[in-house]
């Protein structure tokens, strides 16, 4: 059986100051969220704190790019988004800074 998820990843900046606050939000993350992100085929998905940098590195397994585009214009979505924004980097429409990071190894 061949995986056909599509993995990515990215990395994100909380600040320095909001590191517990961040952890607590996403240990408190909404029902209706993670219902959102698995309707849109999001599955095993991870944040990793780097504390000395304050890098976010997240990792989710997705099942395609169009879906996972539509989560951002869920209202669950841009809410979830206006209630972090005060912890970390954003863009005017309050979406996180994120930089995707290209696969160069993954082993089976």
């Amino acid at each position: 059986m061949t995986n056909t998820h599509i993995k990515k990843a990215s990395l994100m900046y909380v600040h320095s100051d909001c590191f517990d606050e961040y952890k607590k939000r996403h240990d408190e993350i909404w029902p209706e969220l993670v219902e959102v992100l698995k309707k849109h085929g999001a599955q095993n998905y991870s944040i990793y704190l780097d504390e000395v940098r304050g890098l976010l590195f997240a990792y989710v397994e997705i099942e395609s790019e169009e879906r996972w585009a539509q989560v951002a214009k869920t209202e669950v979505c841009q809410k979830w988004w206006a209630y972090m924004k005060p912890l970390m980097e954003t863009n005017e429409d309050n979406s996180p800074v994120s930089t995707e990071l290209k696969n160069v190894f993954y082993m089976a």
